[in-house]
């Protein structure tokens, strides 16, 4: 099953100078990028996506003291869906105490590389967004 692009998809991605989009999406990528937006606008994947991205191979309680202020259970949490997804491998070293080091797979990476996008739109359009909230703010302490 697939879903349909409409033709006002289509002519705003070719006015924005973009790809269009497919005319049909196979409804488990729709699915995906669902799930996968879901989970990468989460701000415990994001931070522990930078982090890993900066540093590369890292101990859990390395990872937590980096990303700062997120307990372990969250950090566990996270992990293990960044795990599960793919987007981290976890090597577990059979010692005492125990020793468990994480990093980013090539999906990861490529994850990492794309929202680089993200950190580079900001930057550019830092300006116009806080004018932006500064305007809405202004006018709403109007009413």
């Amino acid at each position: 099953m697939t879903t349909a692009r409409t033709a006002e998809e289509r002519k705003a991605a070719k006015a924005r100078d973009l790809p269009p989009p497919p005319d049909e999406i196979d409804p488990r990528v729709s699915a995906l990028v669902n799930e996968l937006i879901g989970r990468v606008a989460d701000k415990w994947t994001m931070l522990i996506l930078e982090v890993l991205t900066e540093h590369g191979t890292l101990r859990f309680t390395r990872i937590g003291k980096l990303v700062g202020d997120i307990s372990q259970k969250m950090l566990t949490q996270t992990l293990r869906q960044m795990e599960r997804d793919g987007l981290v491998s976890r090597k577990v070293f059979p010692v005492i105490p125990p020793k468990v080091e994480y990093r980013l797979t090539e999906l990861g990476l490529t994850l990492s590389e794309a929202f680089c996008g993200v950190w580079i739109w900001a930057a550019e359009n830092l300006e116009k967004v806080e004018e932006a909230r500064r305007i809405f703010d202004e006018k709403a302490s109007e009413r």
